[in-house]
């Protein structure tokens, strides 16, 4: 039986939304040599306002996008039937979040692959799932640093579109980015989250 809170009209539009704007993402040819794959999870909790969990990921010399805002998620890994399973197993490791019992599917958008070739993600699947208005996320894992819960009206608002300059490997270059809770939010993050308001604001 559905509970009263998975009914809630603006989750319907959002996963009829996602389902509207989203290719269906193509399976291609296996990544290649020393590249993998990835999925992350756009954590939706129906409050007042939709909330969507972020976390910024803690320093550490030899993680690429060490001290980052990001979503929950992580590496495809051998025992993982799917990308799906990769997604929730990987937001539990790091949140408590539990999808895989307390999560209702909202879709997939499509995949998204890094400009970076230097990354060694070669794509990575996001999954759009709703929690219930209860639920609370903490770090759980020594990879991050701390979480938040944004609401999507907030990086949807105009004041939050920002850029910020990233320093790496003797360059330099500005990215567009949202900047919340003190922090931007920017790179395929970015990416990602600019698709989940594309739905957003088809919504009535």
């Amino acid at each position: 039986m559905m509970a009263p809170w998975a009914r809630d009209p603006r989750l319907d539009h959002l996963r009829n939304a996602i389902d509207d704007i989203a290719p269906k993402p193509v399976t291609g040819p296996s990544p290649p040599a020393g590249r993998m794959e990835a999925a992350v999870a756009l954590v939706i909790r129906p409050r007042e306002e939709l909330d969507v969990l972020l976390i910024k990921r803690a320093t550490h010399e030899h993680d690429p996008w060490s001290g980052h805002m990001a979503l929950p998620g992580g590496r495809w890994e051998p025992g993982d039937p799917g990308l799906r399973h990769t997604a929730t197993r990987e937001t539990w490791e790091e949140t408590g979040v539990d999808l895989r019992t307390g999560g209702v599917d909202l879709g997939r958008l499509d995949d998204i692959q890094p400009l970076n070739t230097g990354l060694p993600i070669d794509r990575i699947a996001p999954f759009a799932f709703a929690v219930s208005p209860d639920t609370e996320a903490v770090v759980a894992s020594h990879e991050l640093d701390s979480v938040h819960w944004v609401p999507i009206d907030v990086l949807a608002h105009p004041d939050t579109a920002s850029t910020t300059r990233i320093h790496f490997s003797g360059f330099s270059k500005t990215f567009p980015s949202y900047h919340v809770v003190g922090e931007h939010v920017w790179g395929l993050t970015h990416r990602i989250l600019t698709r989940l308001l594309d739905a957003y604001t088809v919504m009535p």
